[in-house]
This record gives C-alpha cells, sequence and structure tokens, in this order.
C-alpha cells in the first residue's frame, strides 16, 4: 500500500509534466502535442493526485494520513524532479510501471 501512496502521486506529477511542451520534447522527442492529448495528460494528472491520499487515508487515517500524504507528495515530486533531467524515458516509463505495481502488491 505504501508503494501506491508513492506511485499516484508520481503519475499524477509526471502526466503534468508531460503536458508541457518542454518535457514532452525531453522524453519522446516531439514538441508539438495534440490539444486532446494536452488535454487528457492534464486530466489524468490531476485524477491522479486526487486520488493519491486515498492509500494514505487507508493506512494511517485521517491524523497521520494527511501527513503522509503529504510526505508522498514531496517525495514523489523530488523523485520526479531529480529523475527527468538524467533518465527522461526512465522517469516516464517509472509513471506507468510504478501504480501497477502497486496495486498488484496491494491486494
Amino acid at each position: 500500500m505504501m508503494l501506491l501512496a508513492l506511485a499516484l502521486p508520481y503519475a499524477g506529477f509526471t502526466a503534468l509534466c508531460l503536458a508541457m511542451e518542454r518535457h514532452h520534447e525531453q522524453v519522446l522527442g516531439r514538441r508539438r502535442i495534440a490539444p486532446g492529448l494536452r488535454r487528457l495528460l492534464r486530466l489524468a494528472g490531476w485524477l491522479l493526485l486526487l486520488a493519491s491520499p486515498l492509500p494514505c487515508l487507508a493506512l494511517a487515517g485521517w491524523g497521520g494520513g494527511s501527513v503522509l500524504w503529504c510526505g508522498m507528495l514531496t517525495a514523489a515530486a523530488l523523485l520526479l524532479t531529480l529523475s527527468l533531467p538524467y533518465a527522461p524515458r526512465l522517469a516516464a516509463a517509472l509513471a506507468l510501471a510504478l501504480p501497477a505495481l502497486g496495486l498488484v502488491l496491494a491486494s
């Protein structure tokens, strides 16, 4: 469950990041983003960020879960910030793999 608590905000931040032309080009090699894809990435990013407190609240309740969620947001942003300049394709691949792995391990 802890991996899922980290994976959801990481995937959300990555989707929001890929909705920007600069980072989209850095990861995928194409500067132009179709408007529909940009909207989809933004929507997915915000939905993942909205869902990200759920595992934390399930683990530690309202008091501890909200503090845990703030820590997971910080850790996910730091992980993305440090991995994007050095391994942009790995950063994007982790955004796909981590939530799936977190779901498998949580069940």
